[in-house]
């Protein structure tokens, strides 16, 4: 152990029970009257030694051991019945619904993705039933013995009630399943103000006393585990509803929880994927392009160096060492401080981390004999900050850059940015047994596959659409940019006149996305000095509070006698999860192509990718020489080359002018507005790939049942060159091009038809 093991009065009393079962289980098989128990302790810093012997006849240890034993009795009889009940029911299970067409084939190709042990990439459009297309044939495998469990992870909490309601489904059909959905810590907790130390909080205080009881009673008495049910056991036992709902999650069937409790190494569930531990477990990973960014977020670590001279004057009267510990890590970061001007890519920080190190463990030792000090909250939030550092150091690899820049507050801080998580993905996908990641917006697919998961024979599926084009006109202008050096009056009052136009060819309800609050407001202020009152309409706010979020979208249930229009930031809120069903919503307009704003971090990502990092380190990059081999004509290699126009438009309209080169201004323009035919890959994956996912979630909210109807809108010149629309999905080959001029013509003949 990391701790002064002479300070011992005892062992600890978990070990004490683990080595008197093998002392039990030895004696009876040796057929010894006595047998001698002996715990070492080792100190790692210091190697001291601390050993505790005891000596238990046979007739005490087989006492004790059968008490143990026969308080799992209960256990272990109620989970055998149990899967018997799970697996008699899911025998006789059917499909909840009437096929659509394609679905059963997808179902197919999940279960034999789940039967050979594989991971699928899942690309399916809204409307094609992919949620319960996962789930079915998951369930399918659990009861005829192929997995244990089901995983269903998500990024956000409506994709979780989405989950519930699929399980939900089949549990109305016969199925019998329990199904826990785990509510983060701060949402779950009973207490006014979360504090989990049990001398604060009443739940806390002896939780392990009767967390066992709460835990039996609730799953002989109830299948579905959700935020109300553990809140009223948690209050009959007086328990911390958080930790129950950990303790139930070893006996559930399924788990609908955040990506955090497998992916994360802070946060992941240790009870099922521990060091070495591994388990027949399905993960469906749904809206699987969320996972990307999320990953890098995971398994990044960030050090400020403000924080080591905060830490420094808090703990210097408590602790010398640990002072001057503090200072020696502060005057190697004032040194890059003083190199640094954008940010600086480090090649090697190896004399940084022993010192960082030495000083972990001094802070380990402390925090762990001072209990109480005035500043130990700060202090212990920096040592996990610490902590978290060092364990993403070890998993550093190409797959990471070093650098250190300076935060929105001028704050100097050192990044260890993990550029690709697919490889600390996939030790986390390696503890289960198979994986289906799934969205409706999965393309390009190999670039996914590249940064979700580091095996080379995983499988990808496109399914085909179950809407009918007819269904929705999808029209991209090609008189309009959102340009930053395009932005101006006159482009602001051409954006507004399309919303006017758009939303003046039939009354309804409307979205507008925009790429930056800033550029809203400004064609905002242009719509409603040329509207006079003719449209309704809200705009987005920013950091809404939960009662404003749901205030706006109630807007849309609202009975109206002229249009609706909301006006939206793209990537927020409002432009993905959302479900506006029927009339509810029937036109979307996207001003923009999405690509996030230049900062330090896609500056890196574009030079990683362009290899640029991987030639001024001198390191052959596995990660970047599997994706160049992917794009050395500038093209991506797609499972679906048909999603690639030859020449031209698909409506046979020419594309917008321009050849040009990707590396010149935030979105690869030379200023004109003008890119090359092939942007190069780092510009790629680093804007353009992200920019196109979040157009695509924006358009998606139009169409969601099979009897929606709406248009959609791309404004932007950019969206008619080669290189966008080689990224349209399948679904979008009948993308038509507009302008002004021929806007109302279009929209006319469209309702006119839907009529």
């Amino acid at each position: 152990m990391y701790t002064d093991v002479t300070r011992f009065a005892e062992p600890y009393p978990v070990h004490l029970a683990q080595a008197k079962c093998y002392a039990y289980i030895f004696a009876l098989q040796q057929g010894l009257g006595q047998m001698g128990v002996q715990i070492t302790y080792c100190d790692l810093d210091t190697e001291a030694i601390r050993r505790f012997e005891e000596v238990y006849s046979f007739e005490a240890l087989r006492v004790w051991f059968e008490e143990v034993i026969e308080s799992y009795r209960k256990w272990t009889d109620h989970q055998y019945e149990w899967n018997l009940i799970r697996r008699d029911s899911i025998k006789v299970l059917d499909f909840p619904y009437s096929w659509r067409e394609g679905q059963k084939k997808l179902v197919g190709d999940v279960y034999r993705t789940i039967a050979r042990k594989k991971i699928l990439f899942l690309q399916a459009p809204t409307g094609t039933g992919k949620t319960i297309a996962t789930v079915f044939p998951s369930v399918k495998a659990v009861g005829e013995g192929l997995a244990d469990r089901v995983f269903y992870l998500t990024a956000k909490t409506i994709t979780r009630t989405v989950a519930k309601d699929a399980f939900d489904c089949l549990k109305a059909e016969g199925c019998r399943l329990k199904v826990l959905t785990l509510t983060a810590k701060e949402k779950l907790c009973p207490c006014e103000t979360m504090d989990c130390n049990p001398e604060n909080c009443p739940y806390a205080k002896g939780h392990y006393d009767r967390v066992n009881d709460a835990v039996f009673s609730l799953m002989t008495a109830e299948d579905d585990y959700t935020r109300e049910v553990l809140l009223a056991c948690a209050e009959e036992y007086c328990v911390c509803p958080f930790e129950m709902a950990l303790d139930l999650s070893l006996w559930s069937d399924v788990i609908i929880c955040d990506y955090n409790y497998v992916f994360d190494p802070n946060v992941y569930l240790k009870r099922f994927f521990a060091e070495g531990e591994k388990g027949a477990y399905l993960f469906l990973v749904d809206e699987a392009h969320n996972l990307v960014e999320r990953g890098r977020e995971m398994y990044s670590a960030t050090l400020v160096k403000d924080d080591f001279l905060k830490i420094k004057r808090a703990i210097r009267k408590y602790n010398q060492k640990i002072a001057f510990a503090l200072e020696k890590c502060n005057r190697q970061m004032l040194e890059w401080k003083r190199e640094c001007e954008k940010y600086t890519v480090h090649t090697s920080i190896e004399n940084f981390s022993f010192s960082l190190m030495r000083l972990l463990s001094l802070m380990d030792e402390f925090l762990r004999c001072r209990a109480d000090f005035p500043e130990r909250k700060e202090t212990t939030e920096f040592y996990f900050a610490l902590r978290h550092f060092m364990a993403m150091y070890e998993l550093a690899d190409e797959n990471y850059v070093m650098y250190s820049d300076f935060d929105g507050e001028n704050h100097f801080c050192l990044h260890l940015y993990c550029v690709n998580p697919a490889s600390n993905l996939q030790t986390c996908l390696d503890k289960g047994r198979s994986a289906v990641f799934f969205s409706a917006t999965l393309l390009p697919v190999q670039y996914y596959k590249s940064l979700l998961s580091s095996r080379q024979d995983n499988y990808a599926v496109y399914a085909d659409s179950a809407f009918q084009k007819k269904q929705r006109l999808l029209f991209a202008a090609g008189d309009v940019s959102s340009l930053y050096t395009r932005r101006n009056l006159t482009e602001f009052q051409r954006i507004a006149a399309y919303i006017r136009v758009t939303a003046g060819a039939k009354r309804g309800n409307y979205i507008v996305f925009f790429p930056s609050y800033h550029f809203m407001e400004q064609v905002y202020e242009q719509f409603c000095a040329e509207d006079d009152g003719r449209t309704d309409s809200a705009v987005q706010s920013a950091n809404m509070r939960e009662a404003q979020r749901e205030e706006f979208i109630a807007a849309f249930s609202e009975p109206r006698e002229r249009s609706f229009v909301a006006f939206c930031v793209l990537g927020g809120i409002f432009s993905e999860g959302i479900d506006l069903k029927h009339d509810q919503l029937i036109g979307v307009l996207v001003v923009g192509t999405g690509l996030p704003q230049i900062c330090n971090r896609r500056e890196i990502l574009k030079s990683f990718y362009n290899g640029e990092l991987a030639r001024a380190r001198q390191v052959p990059t596995a990660a970047l020489s599997a994706a160049v081999s992917r794009t050395e004509n500038g093209i991506e290699n797609r499972s679906q080359p048909e999603n690639i126009a030859a020449s031209g438009s698909r409506t046979g309209k020419p594309l917008a002018r321009g050849a040009a080169t990707a590396e010149n201004g935030s979105d690869g323009s030379d200023g004109d507005g003008n890119i090359s035919y092939y942007p190069r890959m780092g510009f790629e994956y680093a804007y353009q790939y992200p920019g196109m996912n979040k157009v695509m979630q924006a358009a998606g909210r139009v169409i969601r049942t099979a009897t929606d109807c709406g248009v959609i809108g791309l404004l932007d010149e950019r969206f008619l060159r080669r290189d966008y629309r080689r990224l349209f999905p399948r679904e979008w080959e009948d993308c038509r091009v507009c302008n002004l001029r021929t806007l109302p013509g279009m929209l006319e003949e469209f309702w006119k038809n839907i009529e």
